[in-house]
């Protein structure tokens, strides 16, 4: 059975074709992920970071498997970071503190809205 009858492409090949997109599109997030945390780090400077390029560029497979497996744990801490400081930066534009929010989540217990469980991840995520 063909799925496109006129293309004579089957079901098998489709799928095949289907997963060749995904993995694709993994790969390209995989280099993006390790560019932009190479491009972020204040820890190496120009010739680490033209090093890091340069295998990438030359031996992608290998180069990005390398620098994941030996940057995993910074990448992730830089990650965290990134998000910490963007979740301020909002904090301060809008005008709400972490004060306010613990306010709003006792509010929110007081009335029965929330359950004890739901208030102490919330209030975790609020002062972590």
């Amino acid at each position: 059975m063909h799925v496109f009858a006129n293309t004579g492409v089957g079901v098998g090949e489709f799928l095949l074709w289907c997963l060749w997109v995904f993995l694709f599109i993994v790969w390209f997030w995989l280099l993006i992920s390790v560019f932009s945390d190479l491009f972020r780090r204040h820890d190496i400077h120009g010739l680490g970071k033209a090093f890091w390029i340069i295998f990438v560029v030359v031996l992608p497979f290998l180069g990005v498997f390398a620098y994941i497996i030996t940057q995993s744990k910074g990448m992730a801490e830089r990650n965290v970071k990134a998000v910490k400081d963007q979740r301020e930066a909002l904090r301060q534009m809008v005008g709400v503190s972490p004060a306010d929010e613990l306010l709003k989540l006792d509010q929110l217990k007081a009335s029965g809205s929330i359950t004890p469980a739901e208030y102490d991840k919330m209030r975790a995520e609020v002062v972590g």
